[in-house]
């Protein structure tokens, strides 16, 4: 299976400080940061605005803002444990993560880029697997290799293990819910390091040292789906964490797959769930390369480039919100989830006041962002 071509700008050393200073200043998540970068043309500007849009918002304190000491600190860090950061419109950026709503600006990466540029087959399932499982799970991966996919996990005990060990050769990724520096569990650290050096990624989006806590995981799952054109899930329980990625593949159009188990199992209880929701079901490796294959040939996601702004080109102009404008904004947001469109419809301003508001909210930790675009005031 060939190759995807890499497409995109890659950043200069000052854009990629700026962008790292940025994603890591406060209440600055993918969203807001696509935004701000949209609305000011560049990270630098973005970051010099920080503390008055905050004001606007409404911030009872200073909003913290990353400095270019701890951004240089953090790259040099990540360069000397052989790690490097990708943004969002460079050619190495995954293509298919690249188009989900909230795709992380930043992606910290260690080991072989190439896994990035072929397409990606997620596998997920229990920690806790069956012999029958992990062995399916291996079977699945190798098969998956040779068609031509990187195969991505989690790293985590059972199913991931057994999912990098029988693709390292043919091309795995290791997503990470912590720092690229910090492997999770420690006794998959042997297989972190035979990732990193013998053809697979490490990938993350959490700052370089960073320990990953129980909220973080489904972040790393986000990655997971978003990266892969398809997930297969092996023995995941009714509350499972393979279970949140396939419902944000779903959420991004991929394919979800899932493997039937016995209903005596209570590790494939969530799996035969999936089964009845509609997901696609895998008795054999084919089922999966078959399903993925027309994906691949009509080449999806690396068409599309990343709609990044130029710095060259003058941004629209456009009257700034006053504060009767900011009152009307504001006034409309309530508890309830609402489209941006129907705000701007409801307000009768324009599309750039009513963004720009809801940023200045934002970056006050006023506003609440939900799936879907939809957002809400934090009462």
């Amino acid at each position: 299976m060939a190759e995807r071509a890499a497409k995109g700008i890659r950043l200069t050393d000052k854009q990629r400080i700026a962008w790292l200073r940025l994603i890591r200043s406060d209440n600055v998540g993918p969203v807001t940061f696509r935004d701000l970068i949209n609305h000011f043309g560049t990270a630098e500007t973005a970051l010099a605005m920080l503390p008055e849009l905050s004001a606007r918002g409404g911030s009872s304190r200073a909003i913290r803002v990353a400095s270019e000491q701890d951004a240089i600190a953090e790259l040099e860090a990540a360069r000397r444990h052989g790690a490097q950061f990708i943004g969002i419109g460079e050619p190495d950026y995954p293509a298919a993560l690249r188009q989900i709503d909230g795709a992380p600006p930043l992606l910290a990466v260690k080991g072989d880029l190439a896994a990035f540029h072929a397409p990606a087959l997620g596998i997920v399932g229990s920690r806790n697997a069956s012999v029958a499982g992990a062995k399916f799970a291996a079977m699945i991966a190798s098969e998956a290799g040779r068609a031509g996919f990187s195969v991505i996990s989690g790293l985590a005990r059972g199913i991931d293990t057994a999912a990098h060990r029988a693709s390292l050769s043919t091309g795995t990724i290791a997503a990470l819910a912590g720092g690229i520096d910090r492997p999770y569990p420690p006794e998959n650290l042997p297989l972190y390091e035979a990732i990193c050096d013998g053809g697979g990624l490490v990938v993350s989006e959490m700052p370089f040292g960073w320990e990953a806590r129980a909220r973080d995981f489904p972040r790393r799952n986000r990655l997971i789906a978003g990266i892969s054109l398809g997930t297969v899930v092996i023995e995941a329980a009714s509350r499972s964490g393979s279970l949140i990625t396939a419902a944000r593949a779903a959420d991004f159009g991929r394919l979800v797959f899932a493997v039937p188990g016995s209903p005596l199992d209570p590790r494939c209880h969530g799996t035969n769930q999936l089964l009845k929701d509609g997901a696609t079901i895998v008795t054999t490796p084919e089922d999966v390369i078959e399903a993925l294959r027309p994906l691949v040939e009509t080449d999806l996601f690396s068409a599309a480039d990343a709609r990044e702004p130029d710095p060259e080109q003058p941004l629209e102009s456009y009257e700034p919100p006053d504060d009767d404008d900011r009152f009307r904004i504001v006034n409309a947001l309530g508890p309830t989830p609402a489209e941006i469109d129907d705000i701007v419809r409801h307000t009768g301003l324009s599309p750039q006041a009513v963004y720009l508001v809801l940023l200045e909210l934002d970056l006050a930790g006023r506003l609440v962002r939900h799936k879907g675009g939809l957002v809400s005031l934090d009462y």
